[in-house]
């Protein structure tokens, strides 16, 4: 008995615009979130600038993830 695969996953794995969108949006949490902790536990344990490096490190991780979501799924 064959299986058949849903209609969305036969585009080369990209999925369907929905899954898209939550990808591209993991991608921009995702960044903010490790480059955020990153520069948090800098400024934390080493700095102690009162939050720039943890803000910067936000930043960071928000460019982060547009250049991801621009590389990957850009055309």
């Amino acid at each position: 008995m064959s299986q058949q695969l849903p209609q969305g996953s036969r585009d080369g794995g990209e999925g369907t615009g929905t899954n898209k969108g939550w990808l591209a949006l993991s991608y921009l949490i995702s960044g903010m979130a490790f480059w955020g902790f990153i520069g948090w536990a800098i400024d934390r344990w080493w700095l102690h600038t009162g939050g720039i490096v943890t803000a910067i490190g936000i930043v960071a991780g928000m460019a982060g993830g547009v250049y991801l979501v621009a590389r990957r799924m850009g055309s």
